[in-house]
């Protein structure tokens, strides 16, 4: 499964979610997150997962394995995490979804790599910057990087560029839908990520 764009649908009301998880699949980005803190966050996973009709979407901000569990159950096919957690990977995994945990370090790399894992996110990208990437991939050319935190409309081409494999965007999701032409600006990205 490719991420070159993923919509982070947060701290959204369950309808607004799955609303906003239709136009985000329509114009063709490769996968919807839910985070789901708290009892407002799963139940709008939920509507989506109702929505879903074997659309690629995942849960975000998954903290515990029982959590990472539990989304998968509710059809979850992708845990995202903020940090790197062992338990949490291998929940997923032992669940057949795939987990992509959050990295900031090199050290952070070093144990995603370990724990078998070829795809991370860097977050909070935005505070590391386009440049990190560059660095990190000398030491760890195999391992691929979606930039999370701080992505916007007018960053995510430039996070693309230096070597990120894929870019979410969560507070800019909705400035993306309301464009003339939402659909072509994905295309964009997916072409620079080809």
């Amino acid at each position: 499964m490719r991420f070159r764009t993923i919509a982070i649908l947060r701290a959204y009301e369950p309808q607004r979610a799955a609303d906003l998880a239709d136009q985000c699949w329509a114009i063709g980005m490769d996968l919807v997150e839910v985070p789901v803190q708290g009892s407002p966050g799963w139940a709008a996973l939920e509507a989506v997962a109702e929505r879903a009709q074997g659309r690629a979407f995942g849960a975000g901000t998954v903290l515990s394995a029982d959590d990472a569990r539990r989304a998968a159950g509710m059809g979850a096919s992708v845990i995202i995490s903020p940090d790197i957690d062992a338990d949490v990977v291998e929940a997923a995994l032992n669940v057949n979804a795939v987990p992509l945990p959050g990295v900031m370090t090199p050290t952070d790399v070093g144990q995603a790599a370990r724990l078998g894992l070829d795809t991370c996110k860097l977050f909070p990208a935005s505070v590391v910057g386009p440049a990190w990437l560059g660095a990190i991939k000398g030491p760890f050319p195999a391992m691929n990087f979606i930039a999370v935190g701080g992505v916007d409309l007018g960053n995510a081409a430039g996070f693309i560029k230096s070597g990120a494999t894929g870019v979410a965007l969560g507070s800019s999701i909705e400035t993306l839908l309301s464009l003339d032409d939402p659909a072509a600006f994905i295309a964009e990205l997916h072409d620079l990520v080809e």
